[in-house]
């Protein structure tokens, strides 16, 4: 485990892996970009007091907002490259080791809606889930071709929301500043008759370039890792568990498609993502 992160860290100056999330599914079905604010470059935000925090720098408008209902299955797809979505490469690589958090906001308007100024609840996250050796989530989003699902909660409000995908990488934390950020916001519309208005935080506001899950070596054994931000909405952070976590992929890679959708699905297309 140790000698893994003396390699890391020997390469880490030297190594530039970046990376966006740039498409989505829901239920199985491809959603590919017809939702999502995509950045303007695969370059991290470094500062946790710009609004680029909110949905990245000068992410482009999208017209489109993607069907949701409560209780459904959301896949995020990451890929280092636009349109690649190759399962070969790596989703974010150069040991750019790291959580997931995933956030939503409700909006008026998804498509003209400002990420800085919107109020965000935290619907699920991945950080370390394995310490024995430590294992993070961005590993798990590279077994599983870039994807990483999560299911809106059952009881929210209808409406329009802001889907926030984020990866924090950490492979050089140890001082202020050093921790990526690499975040797109997805636009999407949420059904069903539900009244739950989680308590919710600001972004820029919700990190604190000090806190102990952004400024932090992880090229030393570690138990445990606190994740920022807040806690997740009506489900739990996966336990640190202390034996090896599993490395094959719960993502069906074999039906990856190689094209990328860019208009919204028809209501009722069939799903094929989830082995």
């Amino acid at each position: 485990m140790f000698a893994k992160f003396v390699v890391a860290a020997a390469l880490a100056a030297s190594v530039a892996a970046h990376a966006t999330f740039q498409e989505m599914w829901i239920n199985g079905v491809d959603q590919g970009s017809s939702c999502v604010r995509l950045p303007q470059s695969n370059s991290p935000v470094t500062s946790v007091s710009t609004s680029d925090i909110a949905c990245n720098a000068n992410a482009t408008p999208s017209q489109g907002i993607c069907q949701v209902m409560p209780g459904d299955e959301v896949t995020v797809e990451m890929h280092q490259q636009p349109n690649d979505r190759s399962c070969t490469n790596e989703a974010i690589g150069g040991d750019h080791y790291g959580p997931i958090n995933i956030y939503m906001a409700k909006v008026d308007d998804a498509t003209s809606a400002v990420g800085s100024s919107a109020k965000w609840f935290k619907a699920a996250e991945m950080g370390m889930p394995s310490n024995n050796p430590d294992y993070w989530a961005t590993e798990v989003l590279n077994d599983n071709c870039g994807h990483f699902t999560f299911k809106v909660p059952a009881d929210i409000a209808p409406g329009n929301y802001l889907i926030r995908a984020e990866v924090i990488a950490l492979h050089v934390a140890s001082q202020v500043g050093g921790a990526q950020f690499y975040m797109s916001c997805f636009q999407v519309n949420v059904g069903g008759s539900g009244s739950a208005s989680p308590p919710t935080v600001s972004f820029p506001g919700a990190y604190n370039a000090q806190d102990p899950g952004i400024l932090i070596n992880i090229y030393q054994p570690l138990s445990t890792y606190t994740i920022p931000g807040p806690a997740p909405y009506a489900t739990a952070s996966p336990a640190v568990a202390n034996t090896p976590y599993p490395t094959t992929a719960t993502w069906n890679t074999a039906l990856q498609p190689k094209t990328v959708p860019t208009s919204v699905p028809a209501a009722g297309a069939q799903g094929i993502g989830k082995a």
